[in-house]
């Protein structure tokens, strides 16, 4: 009897917590108000993003990539800066998402995903401050396009390509690039 009494006990006492602060703090659902009145609600979302000084900026540009073409485009960002993004191809491309740090050695890079992909989405919080993107390379005989809508907190785009770099300016503006 003692054995199902504590058992009970524990579980209305987990069920309370679980309600008064867990739910409120983790998930920003506060049925009892204890979270507010707590102000624990919605205290796992707090950390997600750092503030960002600077200007929210939106970007989107579009590349034809010839069979066996690449490109290779980033952002640059300060560490803790958010960077939302969606890309679509019109058909499988190899992909890296992947950042050169600022403090890091010449020519090194961290990468973030590899593979070949039609489509990714997310949101990105820059781990160091340096140059974060993706190199896109198409692997068909046929022209592939590649569209990126990305925004965040940057200033600076740059364009990897045949050879050369090109800096791009961005300062509250949508911009479009189209190249073969």
């Amino acid at each position: 009897m003692k054995i199902v009494s504590a058992a009970l006990t524990s579980g209305v006492i987990a069920i309370a917590v679980l309600f008064t602060v867990v739910l409120p703090a983790e998930f920003s659902y506060d049925p009892l108000g204890t979270g507010k009145a707590l102000g624990i609600f919605g205290l796992s979302e707090a950390s997600t993003f750092t503030l960002t000084k600077g200007e929210l900026n939106s970007d989107q540009v579009e590349y034809t990539l010839a069979p066996y073409g690449s490109v290779e485009y980033k952002y640059h960002l300060q560490q803790g800066s958010p960077l939302m993004f969606e890309w679509q191809a019109t058909d499988r491309v190899t992909s890296e998402f992947h950042g050169e740090p600022e403090s890091g050695p010449p020519g090194y890079s961290d990468s973030y995903e590899i593979g070949k992909f039609t489509q990714r989405s997310g949101i990105f919080t820059a781990p160091t401050t340096g140059i974060h993107g993706w190199f896109w390379e198409n692997r068909t005989p046929a022209d592939v396009t590649v569209t990126l809508r990305t925004a965040g907190f940057y200033v600076k785009a740059y364009e990897f390509r045949d050879g050369f770099k090109n800096e791009l300016l961005l300062s509250k503006a949508s911009k479009s690039n189209e190249s073969k």
